[in-house]
């Protein structure tokens, strides 16, 4: 196996070539059915296992967003679920976010110890928020290959958009939207996440955006911000005057593998019931959240 070895001069990072495919592939199957593209995992993943804990370790992440997003956008075009004005709504208001939150990065947040426990802290509010869709009771969910999971009759304004989903109106205000978006975005863009992973759950349970058609739209934002990510990590010199590029042959391993598993992840969705796939990401989340909380006060 020493043949697969090999080591990532701009991390310093020495693993197996075929490792972060695989890790990545295994996140973003699960989390990629629930709108998360697993940037969340895949950055305590680098930072823990492999050892790669500079600046640079969130414009990696960005790559792999970037590179692994499309192969969920694609199949949640090809199934007719993904709402395009959701969709901008959601990249229109993170955007901005992410070069304040480049900034904060870098300017307050570059010593790892420290770093991991703003990770732990946002990882420990989303596990919060996923917890309390699982338990909330509703009607019994309908999967399988017959049922209806496009999205029709999309209506939208500049403050207001509608679309009937599974024989009801879903109404909410872009505005919102926007707004959630916008500190969403300073989030993702001190953590290299591109936002989705904290959106979804947002438009979830706030403004009752059922999870199969606010995940493809979710993606998507994830991916613009993304570019914007690696482009501003990778040109503005503001960590000690030089910029922090990332890993580029790294950040395309893991989003290969991201690539294959979300559009397979998205292919599955409707044959998963979504609680069993909310259930296993609470688990993965509070596990790392604890231990990155823990490690500061050791």
């Amino acid at each position: 196996m020493d043949f697969f070895r090999i080591l990532f001069p701009v991390s310093g990072v020495e693993t197996s070539i075929l490792l972060p495919p695989l890790v990545a592939f295994v996140i973003s199957f699960f989390s990629s059915m629930a709108g998360i593209t697993g940037a969340f995992l895949i950055l305590p993943f680098q930072m823990s296992f492999l050892g790669f804990t500079t600046p640079s370790v969130s414009a990696t992440n960005f790559l792999y967003n970037v590179v692994g997003t499309p192969g969920g956008i694609f199949r949640y075009m090809r199934e007719g679920r993904m709402v395009w004005p959701l969709a901008a709504a959601i990249t229109i208001g993170t955007l901005p976010g992410v070069m304040a939150g480049y900034y904060i990065r870098v300017s307050f947040l570059p010593e790892p110890r420290t770093f991991k426990l703003f990770v732990g802290i946002v990882l420990l509010y989303i596990g919060v928020r996923v917890i309390q869709k699982v338990l909330q009771k509703g009607r019994k969910e309908t999967t399988g290959p017959d049922t209806d999971f496009r999205v029709r009759n999309v209506t939208f304004s500049l403050m207001h958009m509608g679309f009937n989903f599974r024989a009801q109106r879903v109404e909410f205000s872009l505005v919102a939207v926007m707004t959630l978006a916008l500190a969403v975005g300073i989030i993702g863009g001190i953590y290299g996440i591109g936002g989705g992973a904290i959106i979804a759950p947002f438009c979830v349970a706030f403004l009752n955006i059922p999870v199969h058609t606010v995940a493809g739209a979710a993606i998507f934002g994830t991916f613009a911000t993304s570019i914007a990510g690696v482009a501003i990590y990778s040109l503005v010199p503001l960590y000690n005057g030089q910029p922090a590029p990332p890993d580029w042959l790294l950040g395309f391993l893991f989003g290969l593998g991201g690539l294959i598993g979300m559009y397979l992840g998205a292919s599955c969705q409707k044959y998963v019931p979504e609680k069993i796939i909310q259930a296993i990401l609470a688990l993965v989340i509070f596990t790392v959240s604890i231990r990155y909380i823990l490690q500061f006060f050791e």
